[in-house]
This record gives C-alpha cells, sequence and structure tokens, in this order.
C-alpha cells in the first residue's frame, strides 16, 4: 500500500513550467498575416492639399532667396538686392555664400505660374553648390485671393 501512495504523490505534482507553444503559434500566424496584408495596404493617395494657416517659422536675419519665374529665369536676392543670374552664376554665388556660412539656409521663391519642375532644378541646383538647407516661401492663405 505504500508504493501505491507514492505513486499518487508523484502523479499529483504540479509542474511549475509555462507550456510557450501555443504563443509562439499565434505570433508565427500574426506575423504571417501582418506579411501578407502589408504589401496590400495603399500607402499613395492622390490628395489636394489645403490653404494652409500653420504659422511661419523664423527666417534669418539676412536672407537669401532665390526666385523662380515662370520661364525658367532665375534671381538671386541677398540683402535685398535682387539680381538675375544664370544657372552656372547661381551655383557658383551660392557656393561663396556656402563658403562664408556653411550653416547658411536659402529660401526658394517660386512664382505660382511657375511649374514644379523648374521650381525642383533650381532646388537641384542649391544642393550642388553644397547647401542642404532649403526652405520654401509662401504667402498665407488669407493673402492668396
Amino acid at each position: 500500500m505504500s508504493s501505491i501512495s507514492l505513486r499518487r504523490s508523484k502523479r499529483r505534482k504540479l509542474k511549475n513550467e509555462i507550456n510557450v507553444v501555443p504563443y509562439i503559434d499565434v505570433m508565427l500566424v500574426l506575423l504571417i498575416i501582418f506579411m501578407v496584408t502589408t504589401p496590400l495596404m495603399n500607402l499613395g493617395t492622390d490628395i489636394n492639399l489645403p490653404d494652409s494657416n500653420a504659422m511661419s517659422l523664423s527666417s534669418p536675419e539676412s536672407p537669401v532667396v532665390v526666385s523662380v519665374y515662370p520661364d525658367g529665369q532665375l534671381a538671386l536676392m541677398v540683402e535685398q538686392q535682387n539680381t538675375a543670374v544664370s544657372r552656372e552664376d547661381l551655383v557658383a554665388r551660392l557656393r561663396g555664400i556656402h563658403t562664408q556660412n556653411p550653416d547658411a539656409t536659402i529660401l526658394v521663391s517660386g512664382d505660382g505660374a511657375a511649374s514644379y519642375q523648374r521650381i525642383m532644378n533650381a532646388i537641384d541646383l542649391i544642393n550642388e553648390a553644397g547647401i542642404t538647407k532649403v526652405s520654401l516661401i509662401s504667402r498665407p492663405a488669407d493673402s492668396a485671393n
């Protein structure tokens, strides 16, 4: 009878381990679901951006402004003096500005009738001069009309 009672006590002893196999199975199923559904998500949508009433950022004391006109002409305004420049001259002058002040921010003022490509070409010229801090100038939504 003593052997029977020993067997019963061994059977009743509880395990103190957690069985994690079901949790791993659930995790793998969720991983597969996310891997399948992520490429199906439509990340790019066509939208019409609204007018902005956002507060403007602080502007530099002596801004350097590159103006882009609808016909593709460029102008550079330094210390309130606006002069028409060629593409090569713009890059050369901006390199000089960047040499004097490596943290200089260039503002791009694109005419509303200028194509987006022409404005991007001007930004490419600014980057070619070694300047990476470029901001776009816009007018508030109230004065747009």
